[in-house]
C-alpha cells in the first residue's frame, strides 16, 4: 500500500481542471462539447512574441537562468510598472516564476508559519485556498455577494483580522467574478491596512490588462502599505501566453530574497526560451492588448444579453477578466426524471451530460449558489453554448 503525504492528501484537485478533462474525455467520446470552464483566452500568442522565442532558440538560449529570472527581464518589469502603473521598483524586488500561481506560492511560504490566519475574500480563485492549506495556514473567507458587485467592504476587512492574522489575498480584476476594485475602494482597504502594519498582502493582477472600464488600479500605489504588498502578474492573460508559463511578483527586497531562496529549491529558473519571449511582451506597447480587451467586452455584452432570456438565473455586468459567476440559487431543488440537482456541482454535471457544456461549480470559488461561465470563445459557440443551457434548465421541475 502507497502511503501518501497528509499534506497532499489534504489537497484537492483544481476543481477547473478537473471540469476540462471531464469535458475532453467527453468530446474524446464523440460528443459536441463546448468547455466554458477554462480560464485561457482563445487568441494565440502575438507574431513578434513568437519571433523572439524563435530568436531565442537560434541564439542558443538553452542554459540555466538566473533563479529570479535575467537581469533585462526583471528591468523590464520595473519599466513597465512605472509606465502602466506608476510603482517604483527594481530589479533585486522582482522574482520571474512558473507563471503566476508559482510566485503566489513562493510568496505565501515564504510568509505564512502553521496556523497563521490567511484572510480571503470570496468568491475567490480555488488555488488561494489550496496554496494556504499547503502553508499550513488557516483560511479566513469573507463573503462578498452579487449585491455588492462581489467586493468585499472596509467594514468587512477590519472584522476579519484579529492577532493571527498574517496575510490578506485577493485578485482585481478577479477570477471568478470579473469584479474590479477602484482606485478609491482599494484606497478605503489600504486604510485598514495601515491600521495593522503586521499584514500582508497579496494582490493578483495577472488580468490587468482585461479591464472594460479604465485604468487598472493596483493596491502597491498606496506608500503607507506598500511595502507589505506583494504585487502578482505575469504575461499569461493579457498576451495570450497560458502555456509559456511566465508570471512574476514584485516586493519588498527582503520578500524577494526569501521567494528566490525558495524557487532555487523547488524549479530553479523559469525556462530561458519563455523568458525571451515574455521580455518581448512585457515591452510591448499596452494598447497592443486593446483589439483582444473589445473582443472581449463584445462577448461579455452578448452573453449578459443572452442570459437574460434564461428564466431564474442572476448576474452581475463585471468590469474585468473573461467570466461571468452567475447566480443559480433558484434551480438548486430541482429536479428531471430521477436526478436530483442538490447543490452548484449537481448542476454542472447536469448540464455537462444532458447538454455537453462546461462549467465550474461556484463552491470551488466559495459560493455554492453560482457557477462560473468563461466567455472565452468564439460568439458562434456563445450563442450555442446559451441556447443549449436554456432548454436543458427548461427541463427542470
Amino acid at each position: 500500500m502507497i502511503s501518501l503525504s497528509q499534506r497532499i492528501n489534504n489537497l484537492s484537485e483544481s476543481e477547473t481542471l478537473a471540469m476540462s478533462r471531464m469535458s475532453r474525455e467527453l468530446k474524446a467520446q464523440g460528443h459536441d462539447v463546448i468547455n466554458l470552464s477554462v480560464g485561457e483566452p482563445d487568441f494565440f500568442t502575438p507574431d513578434k512574441v513568437k519571433k523572439a522565442a524563435q530568436k531565442a532558440i537560434d541564439d542558443n538560449y538553452s542554459f540555466y537562468t538566473p533563479v529570479n529570472g535575467f537581469q533585462d527581464l526583471r528591468e523590464a518589469i520595473c519599466n513597465k510598472l512605472k509606465r502602466d502603473n506608476d510603482l517604483k521598483y527594481t530589479p533585486d524586488q522582482i522574482v520571474v516564476g512558473t507563471g503566476a500561481k508559482q510566485c503566489i506560492a513562493n510568496a505565501m511560504l515564504c510568509l505564512v508559519d502553521p496556523g497563521d490566519e490567511v484572510i480571503v475574500p470570496a468568491p475567490y480563485w480555488v488555488s488561494y485556498r489550496e496554496i494556504t492549506k499547503m502553508a499550513e495556514g488557516k483560511a479566513v473567507y469573507i463573503e462578498a455577494g452579487i449585491d455588492n458587485d462581489f467586493k468585499i467592504t472596509p467594514e468587512q476587512l477590519e472584522a476579519a483580522i484579529t492577532e493571527r492574522t498574517k496575510m490578506f489575498i485577493f485578485s482585481s480584476p478577479c477570477n471568478p467574478t470579473g469584479s474590479v476594485y477602484s482606485e478609491s475602494e482599494l484606497a478605503a482597504l489600504a486604510r485598514v491596512f495601515e491600521r495593522h502594519p503586521k499584514v500582508f498582502i497579496i494582490s493578483d493582477e495577472i488580468y490587468e490588462h482585461i479591464n472594460f472600464d479604465g485604468k487598472h488600479a493596483s493596491i502597491a500605489s498606496f506608500p503607507a502599505i506598500k511595502d507589505r504588498v506583494i504585487l502578482i502578474n505575469g504575461v499569461s492573460k493579457g498576451f495570450a501566453m497560458t502555456g509559456w508559463r511566465v508570471g512574476y511578483l514584485a516586493a519588498h527586497p527582503a520578500i524577494a530574497k526569501a521567494c528566490n531562496k525558495y524557487q532555487g529549491q523547488v524549479t530553479s529558473g523559469t525556462c530561458s526560451i519563455a523568458q525571451r519571449a515574455a521580455l518581448e511582451a512585457i515591452n510591448a506597447d499596452p494598447a497592443s492588448t486593446r483589439d483582444m480587451l473589445n473582443k472581449f467586452r463584445e462577448r461579455r455584452d452578448l452573453v449578459i444579453k443572452l442570459l437574460e432570456e434564461v428564466p431564474g438565473i442572476n448576474c452581475n455586468t463585471p468590469a474585468g477578466a473573461f467570466y461571468l459567476f452567475i447566480n443559480i440559487k433558484s434551480y438548486l431543488g430541482k429536479s428531471v426524471g430521477d436526478k436530483q440537482i442538490s447543490t452548484d456541482t449537481d448542476l454542472c454535471m447536469y448540464l455537462l451530460e444532458k447538454a455537453h457544456i462546461a462549467l465550474v461549480p461556484g463552491s470551488a470559488f466559495g459560493d455554492g449558489e453560482c457557477v462560473r461561465f468563461s466567455y472565452a470563445t468564439s460568439n458562434n459557440l456563445l450563442i450555442e453554448a446559451v441556447s443549449r443551457m436554456k432548454k436543458a434548465l427548461e427541463q427542470l421541475l
